[in-house]
């Protein structure tokens, strides 16, 4: 697909409603055409910022639209959070290694080099979580988003709510700790998981999975010969059901099978069980 400015639609206007001033209850007027504001989010955000060092984190936006990029910057830095932005990508792989983000947020349609390059660039090294913005209803730049690495995705145009619920479901969990503490090697043939180290290998040599690909492989294998449907991997792994998007499912078992199958195309460990979902079965090849 080409990406390329000419072959962009039209400019997003993001929904727009008057950013609240806290502090004095005034309306900010700059803000009100410059992107979606809420009031009761920017209250519970302030709530928020209080309680959860996650507000803490540092994101790296990368959109090329000025005025989705300033009203981005914007509402995120009233969730609390560090913000750099850049409108390419060639300069956004220079913040990327210079000083490394906890989360970036990057537009599909960018100038030059594409927001898909740049999400497969940025795997080859990192497994920094990864949201991508596409455009409206179309399927094919959502699944190509995911496949090229990212965690999830969010449409245009979109609700500023649901942008920040995504992105605080994504640090929450990539920063979080598993639940299970159990150091002890699980050994399935020469599949080798360590769940309290984060660690697989396969035939003694690491697998490296993004944290998003390991919790999924951690809630197959904690439950191992049960099947588990799109929807139940997409609130224990995703943490969120109403935002969630069964496609994110299936982009990333596809994407957990290359590392860990020998045929990918024909599973011995991840089975799909036609109409009902996943499971993890160790047996399958015994």
């Amino acid at each position: 697909m080409d990406y390329s400015r000419a072959n962009r639609p039209p400019t997003l206007r993001l929904v727009s409603s008057p950013r609240r001033d806290l502090a004095s209850g005034t309306e900010d007027a700059e803000a009100t055409d410059s992107g979606h504001y809420d009031g009761e989010v920017a209250g519970t955000a302030n709530e928020w910022k209080k309680s959860d060092k996650l507000a803490n984190s540092r994101l790296l936006l990368v959109e090329d639209d000025d005025r989705i990029r300033h009203s981005l910057r914007l509402a995120l830095g009233d969730e609390g959070y560090a913000i750099d932005d850049s409108a390419d990508a060639e300069s956004a792989l220079e913040m990327l290694r210079s000083d490394p983000p906890d989360l970036v947020l990057v537009d599909v349609m960018l100038p030059g080099m594409s927001g898909l390059d740049l999400c497969h660039i940025i795997r080859r090294s990192s497994d920094v979580p990864i949201i991508v913005i596409t455009a409206r209803g179309d399927s094919h730049d959502i699944v190509a988003g995911l496949e090229a690495g990212a965690d999830d995705y969010v449409t245009k145009p979109f609700i500023f709510k649901e942008l920040a619920a995504r992105i605080r479901a994504l640090l929450r969990r990539t920063q979080g700790t598993l639940a299970s503490a159990d150091s002890q090697d699980l050994q399935f043939g020469e599949l080798t998981i360590n769940l309290a180290e984060g660690t697989v290998t396969l035939g003694g040599e690491e697998v490296k999975l993004t944290r998003t690909e390991f919790l999924l492989m951690h809630e197959l294998v904690e439950n191992p010969r049960r099947i588990l449907s799109r929807d139940s991997l997409l609130n224990r792994v995703w943490g969120y059901e109403y935002f969630g998007d069964t496609r994110i499912v299936d982009a990333h078992i596809r994407r957990l099978r290359k590392k860990i199958e020998k045929d990918p195309a024909d599973p011995g460990y991840v089975l799909t069980v036609r109409g009902l979902g996943y499971k993890f079965d160790p047996d399958s090849r015994t």
